[in-house]
C-alpha cells in the first residue's frame, strides 16, 4: 500500500468519525482513485497495446489495424470497471504513473516492434505484474470507500445528517 493510503484508508469504524472527518475522508480517497484508476486504464492499454503486437506478428494485420482495435477498446470502455472512470485533471504526473513509465522504459516499451518474442513477453509480465498490484489495492481501497458511503448514506437517512448541507460545502 502506498503512502497516500495511510491517510485516508486506515481501518477505521466510520461510524467514530465526525460528519466533516468522513467527508474529508472519502473526498481524499476518492480523489485517490482518480489517480489510481488513471495509472490502471494507462497499464491496460499499454498491455493490450504488447498483446496486440504478440497477435500481429501472427496474422496479416497491420500496426494500424492493431493500434485501431486496441484504442477503440480502450476509448469506448472495453474494460468491466465496476465504477466509470470520473472526470479529473491530468494525473500523469503521479508516482504510480512514473513507476509504469520506468517499468516501460526498462522493458523497452518504445521500441514494441523491434523486440524479440521473450523481451514482448517480459514487457507484458511486467506491465501485467503492474497493472494487477495496482488494481487489488484499488479493490481494497474500494472496500473502505464504500464503508465511508453507506456510514453518510445512513447518517443522512436516519437523519443525523443534513442534506442541505451538501449544498454549502
Amino acid at each position: 500500500m502506498s503512502d497516500h493510503d495511510t491517510d485516508t484508508g486506515e481501518d477505521v469504524d466510520p461510524s467514530s468519525l465526525s460528519l466533516d472527518e468522513l467527508r474529508r475522508r472519502r473526498s481524499e480517497m476518492q480523489q485517490r482513485d482518480d489517480v489510481v484508476s488513471y495509472a490502471r486504464r494507462v497499464a491496460q492499454a499499454r498491455l493490450d497495446l504488447v498483446k496486440s503486437e504478440v497477435a500481429r506478428r501472427s496474422s496479416d494485420t497491420s500496426v494500424d489495424e492493431a493500434v485501431t482495435d486496441v484504442l477503440s477498446q480502450q476509448l469506448t470502455g472495453g474494460g468491466s470497471s465496476p465504477r466509470p472512470p470520473r472526470p479529473t485533471e491530468d494525473l500523469s504526473d503521479d508516482e504510480l504513473s512514473g513507476e509504469l513509465d520506468e517499468i516501460c522504459a526498462r522493458y523497452h516499451y518504445g521500441r514494441v516492434e523491434e523486440l524479440d518474442e521473450a523481451e514482448l513477453s517480459e514487457l507484458a509480465a511486467a506491465i501485467g505484474e503492474f497493472e494487477k498490484r495496482v488494481s487489488r489495492d484499488r479493490r481494497e481501497r474500494f472496500d473502505r470507500l464504500d464503508a465511508l458511503s453507506a456510514e453518510l448514506v445512513r447518517r443522512y437517512r436516519e437523519g443525523e445528517a443534513d442534506v442541505d448541507s451538501l449544498l454549502s460545502d
